[in-house]
């Protein structure tokens, strides 16, 4: 239900405002200096980080505004994840400025080649104030070897990655099987919008008083009620910051029925898991509230689901009671939407039948790709979902000679919190591989 990090793994608030590098700089090998430079001696402490082998602390590396958005624990705990995927990092391949105060790098790993920016503060003994990793270019790597980093995983996982209208697939684990979605069930109601004006029964110009209020993430939250907002300007907030207020407006603009009408006409392999279609706000009060109703509303037949969500209309609760209910890891499981990769793939072919083609841009608004991954592909479109728990990546992507493909990971641990930059190396591994 939280809005996705970039796959392109950012740590925290660590990009910072410098300019560009040049693009026509060609990198420039360590080696080639006689002596380390500031900037070379702070991006040798990273490789040390990586490793777990840093000897300095973290507030003699990093400037003291990172260190307050990013604490130690946390950097300790991507590099964990970074060397658990690609193994050790050897040494710093090539920098692009190696005498400035930012400059690209390449750092050698095991098994991938790690590119990023880092920027150092000379005014403050040449502290890091902009640490970046952009992309991790895979090195003797195996789909094996995935499909094993991906079972491996705690709880439950499945994959999908190859053309939507093909039997062959570069990658494939338990593509039938439903899994929960969080926030990727927008697909769907963006699905049933983009069909509705493809058939001229409604405009993306409409507008519509904003009367269905949620819960983060999004901003329409702390909006005044009934602003103005065009049925374009609610299914852009909700694919591409997540939005859930403008998904419930959007879901009681077109009804429940309607949103199922479309995951049944687009091939869903069970779409009664997902009958009656509840909105967001009744997600979190159905999770946060009473924990017998939360029991019955899970067994429940959809009629029963139909008369608890009938008198939870006029419910409210307090934000701050809902965030401390999702705080302590998974809950309520058994309440979510489901779908299958197959059945993304299926929606992915009818979106393309059916739905008016500014659908697509509004998918493409937040492609969640690197740019080295980005420009691969002549489009991208993504959307992804979480919830404690629960974790969603789905990538519709059409390739540079018009072929549709997906590019689905989705991953369940009833126990435990999942980690999404654990799920986003994975599909950057993927995406290297050639097609």
């Amino acid at each position: 239900m939280r809005r996705s990090i970039l796959i392109a793994l950012v740590l925290a608030s660590m990009i910072t405002t410098a300019m560009p590098l040049a693009a026509q700089e060609e990198p420039i090998t360590v080696e080639q200096t006689e002596q380390a430079t500031p900037i070379e001696m702070r991006t040798s402490q990273i490789v040390d980080l990586l490793n777990s082998e840093l000897t300095e602390t973290m507030t003699e590396i990093f400037t003291d505004e990172m260190m307050a958005a990013v604490s130690p624990a946390q950097l300790e705990a991507l590099a964990e994840q970074y060397s658990g995927q690609f193994g050790k990092a050897l040494a710093i391949e090539s920098m692009s400025r190696p005498d400035g105060t930012q400059s690209r790098f390449a750092i050698r790993m095991e098994k991938a080649i790690a590119r990023g920016t880092i920027t150092i503060n000379p005014a403050d003994n040449n502290r890091i104030s902009g640490l970046f990793f952009n992309a991790f270019e895979p090195v003797d790597d195996s789909i094996e070897k995935i499909t094993n980093d991906i079972l491996a995983l705690p709880g439950d996982a499945t994959a999908y990655f190859g053309p939507v209208e093909s039997d062959t697939h570069v990658l494939s684990i338990a593509a039938d099987k439903q899994m929960h979605l969080g926030s990727t069930i927008k697909l769907y109601v963006l699905a049933a919008l983009a069909q509705d004006i493809a058939e001229g029964t409604r405009s993306w110009s409409d507008v519509v008083p904003l009367t269905s209020k949620s819960f983060p993430s999004g901003i329409l939250q702390d909006w005044p009620d009934n602003t103005p907002m065009t049925l374009q300007s609610l299914a852009s907030l909700m694919i591409s910051i997540s939005d859930n207020t403008a998904t419930d407006q959007l879901i009681a603009v077109l009804g429940r029925e309607r949103v199922l009408q479309a995951m049944v006409d687009s091939g869903h392999s069970n779409p009664s898991l997902n009958d009656p279609i509840f909105d967001t706000r009744e997600l979190f009060l159905l999770k946060g509230g009473d924990k017998d109703r939360m029991a019955v509303f899970a067994k429940g037949d959809a009629d029963l689901r139909k008369q608890i969500l009938a008198g939870m209309v006029d419910e409210t609760a307090n934000p701050a009671d809902i965030e401390q209910a999702f705080s302590n890891g998974p809950i309520g499981l058994d309440i979510e939407w489901f779908a299958s990769a197959n059945d993304l793939g299926r929606l992915y072919q009818f979106m393309r039948r059916t739905a008016d083609p500014k659908a697509f841009d509004v998918m493409a608004i937040n492609g969640n790709l690197p740019v080295s991954a980005r420009e691969d592909w002549a489009y991208a479109g993504y959307k992804g979902g979480s919830e404690p728990g629960v974790l969603n990546l789905t990538w519709m992507l059409t390739d540079k000679q018009g072929v549709d493909h997906l590019l689905w990971l989705s991953w369940t641990n009833p126990e435990a919190n999942v980690e999404q930059s654990t799920l986003e190396l994975i599909a950057q591994r993927i995406l290297a591989f050639p097609r």
